[in-house]
Formats: C-alpha cells, sequence, structure tokens
C-alpha cells in the first residue's frame, strides 16, 4: 500500500474522534451494580463544556467517542445538556471524550407527535416499543379512554408515521365507504385489513385494550379504593423530539378531590434502548400527601397472569392481546415505581367490569406530597420482538430498578 493510501486511511479511522484543536473533554461513567448497563442515556451540562473547551460559533459542535474511538449519537436536551447513549460493564468504568468536532448525523431513534388528524392522540416510540395516550377531540367525542396505549413492533425503524399514514389515507376510506355502500362488504374488510394498523403487517401492530382503564400504566389519585381516573390531556409540549429521546409534558383539565381544585401534569419520556417510559406527576393544588397509584389493566382473558413485587419495585402482567385468536402474540406490561409502599390487585366488581371490559387493576401504591412531584417507568415488551417468558420480563423490570436505585456516576 502506498504512504499516501496509509495516511488517508489513518485519517479515516481517526475521523471527527480525533483530539480537537481546543482538547478534549474527558467523562468517566460509574457502574457500581454486578449487572451490565448497555445504551444507557447519560446527560452532562453544556455549561461544564463550554467552560472547559467552548464552541466560539454556531457552526461548531461537540462530538463524542468511545474508548475505542468510536463516535456515539447525540441530542441537545431541552434543559440544555448533552445528552448521549453509554455501555459500562458489571463493577466497572468506561471513559467516554468530547471534543469540538463534525458529529456524523444520527439515526432517529426516538419521534413522536400530535395527530390532530386521529382524535388528538399523542403517540411516539423509540427503536423497541410505541406507545400513544388520548386528547381532548376523542373526549369531547364522549369515549372513555384513561390510560396508555401500546403498540407492539419487532423493528428498530421508526412505524408510527407509515401506521398513522395507512389507516387514516382518505382515498383508502373513501374506497372502503364505497364498498360498504355498494354492499361489497368482503371487498372492504380485505381493503381495510390492508391498511389498519390493527393488523400486523410485519413490523407489529396496535392490538392493545385499554378502554376506561389506566391501560398500560397511567397513574391516578385513589379515595379509598377508588381510582380517580384522568381523562385526556387538555395542552401539551413536545420538549425534545429525537434522534435519541422524545419527551413531552401533558397538562390535564382541573378536577375535584376531596374539595380541592387539582391539576395534574405529566411530563414522558422515552430514550433510545429503553422498553420503559420515564414519568414525573404532580398536582398542583394539592394541599395535604394523597394516595397515589400506578396501574396497569388486568383484562379477562388472563386474570392471574400478574406479578407483585413491591418489595423488589415493580408491577407486572403479561397480557394475551385485543384478539388474542388472532395470533398477536403476548405483551408484557409493567410499572417500576421505586416510590411504592404497597402493591395490590383492585378488581371490578361484576358490572363494572363489564362496563370497563377488564377484571380490574394491579396497582403500584405510594403517597405523593403538595407541592412535589413522583417519577415512575412503565412500559412493555413483545413476544414476537424476542421476549419469551414472564420470568425474563420480570427480570428485566428487577433490574431495571435496581439501576435506578442505583444510578451511574458521571465525573469529569
Amino acid at each position: 500500500m502506498k504512504k499516501s493510501s496509509l495516511l488517508l486511511l489513518s485519517l479515516a479511522l481517526l475521523g471527527s474522534c480525533a483530539s480537537g484543536p481546543k482538547g478534549d473533554f474527558t467523562v468517566t461513567v460509574k457502574n457500581s451494580l454486578d449487572v451490565n448497563r448497555t445504551d444507557e442515556m447519560v446527560e452532562v451540562p453544556m455549561a461544564d463544556l463550554m467552560a472547559r473547551i467552548p464552541l466560539v460559533n454556531d457552526e461548531e459542535m461537540y462530538v463524542v467517542c468511545d474508548a475505542q474511538g468510536n463516535e456515539l449519537p447525540t441530542q441537545i436536551t431541552h434543559d440544555n445538556k448533552l445528552l448521549f447513549p453509554v455501555t459500562v460493564k458489571a463493577h466497572s468504568n468506561a471513559v467516554y471524550t468530547i471534543s469540538i468536532g463534525t458529529p456524523e448525523p444520527a439515526t432517529p431513534a426516538a419521534f413522536g407527535r400530535h395527530y390532530p388528524e386521529r382524535v388528538d392522540d399523542i403517540a411516539w416510540e423509540n427503536d423497541l416499543t410505541a406507545y400513544r395516550c388520548y386528547g381532548p377531540a376523542l373526549q369531547a367525542s364522549g369515549e372513555r379512554a384513561f390510560g396508555y396505549d401500546i403498540w407492539v413492533k419487532n423493528t428498530p425503524s421508526l412505524v408510527v408515521e407509515e401506521r398513522y399514514a395507512n389507516e387514516l389515507n382518505p382515498e383508502t376510506s373513501e374506497q372502503i365507504a364505497q364498498l360498504r355502500r355498494e354492499k361489497r362488504f368482503d371487498e372492504a374488510d380485505q381493503l381495510y385489513h390492508s391498511v389498519s394498523y390493527h393488523v400486523d403487517h410485519g413490523n407489529g401492530m396496535d392490538c392493545y385494550k385499554v378502554g376506561p382503564t389506566l391501560g398500560g400504566g397511567a397513574a391516578a389519585l385513589l379515595d379509598g379504593d377508588e381510582i380517580v381516573y384522568p381523562y385526556c390531556w387538555a395542552s401539551y409540549e413536545i420538549m425534545e423530539n429525537g434522534p435519541l429521546r422524545f419527551m413531552v409534558r401533558l397538562t390535564y383539565n382541573p378536577f375535584d378531590y376531596h374539595g380541592e381544585t387539582l391539576v395534574e401534569t405529566r411530563v414522558i419520556s422515552l430514550a433510545k434502548g429503553s422498553q420503559l417510559n420515564c414519568t414525573t406527576v404532580s398536582y398542583s393544588g394539592l394541599s395535604k400527601a394523597a394516595p397515589l397509584a400506578a396501574g396497569i389493566v388486568v383484562h379477562p382473558e388472563n386474570p392471574d397472569a400478574y406479578t407483585l413485587a413491591a418489595d423488589k419495585g415493580f408491577i407486572s402482567y403479561q397480557d394475551l392481546t385485543d384478539n388474542a385468536h388472532a395470533d398477536n402474540g403476548e405483551i408484557y406490561v409493567g410499572i417500576v415505581a421505586p416510590w411504592a409502599k404497597d402493591a395490590r390487585y383492585l378488581p371490578f366488581a361484576a358490572p363494572e367490569a363489564s362496563r370497563r371490559g377488564a377484571s380490574g387493576h394491579i396497582l403500584a401504591v405510594g403517597t405523593i406530597a403538595p407541592d412535589a412531584a413522583v417519577t415512575y417507568w412503565w412500559g412493555s415488551a413483545w413476544s414476537k420482538a424476542g421476549w419469551q417468558t414472564t420470568d425474563e420480563w420480570n427480570d428485566y423490570l428487577r433490574d431495571f430498578a435496581r439501576k435506578v436505585n442505583s444510578p451511574l456516576k458521571v465525573s469529569y
């Protein structure tokens, strides 16, 4: 090989991870647990970076590299921090270098948006799973849907936009309506199934039943054994939208609780590589501590398939999916709530169970204080995306709870 070729190869290997003329910022990440931590997000305040290696114009950017010189994707957060994924082996440290350079474009691994064309859904996803919650247009229609919906997927590609586009295509909708007007029902059904997001077209689907329940992990205040159900969000703000993390703030309509008028706020985020959303809940107007529960709906098709492990920081449920006879697999649903002091199954009475289409809820129960916020994690996995057993899912939740209680330590 010619010397010039060797020089070009060396420069290519260095790429944007070579030390910059202004020096580097070295970050050490420590994992004190006996489990490996893979693709977990850490944040470094931009102010700390600017103090060490300041950017002098809008064209300069920071580049993050691991110890092997591999460039990592990054994101600037809503509160002006540099977000990037790290991997640290059990009881080990990992070192990362931040320098000034030109980062490679990051492949989006988290995205969400408001879908006014679908009665104000807000839907979001990462490389592993997808979710949605319901908005004011659905509430105005009279439909009662309080909780989070789960959209399963088995591809790292972002698919939610395509699912909505196919389901809501006006030309296809008119063709289906015309076929029904002509009483060509089989053809209408065939066309509908070809575009519906309730059908798996090779990358997953919506096969989870929410109804008037907490769905896949919503939180609510308790009044004795009664759940004070939230309704649909009243306003929203998308705070971050990839490429590594989606974050939205939801504000709900005022409601009465023991004679006080409260307003609930939720901040929900989903990062690349995580099965679980991080959610922080708070209530303005609350004057004294109140019982708070984060819950998962239990369906009659699998009424006993839940795990209550408050001592381990989690609860879980194996859901057989809506329309289970269609071979849609199983959805493993879970909540990690370190603040929960109790976990329980709260059944519906027979008439209510029929109205709600569910047997009851499993709940992680604790308290929330006035002017305080509570953070918990909720989410899912799908049997057609590599998950095989409830034990495997429970192990994930148990380890996740341990990681929450022993966060990675960042020093520099």
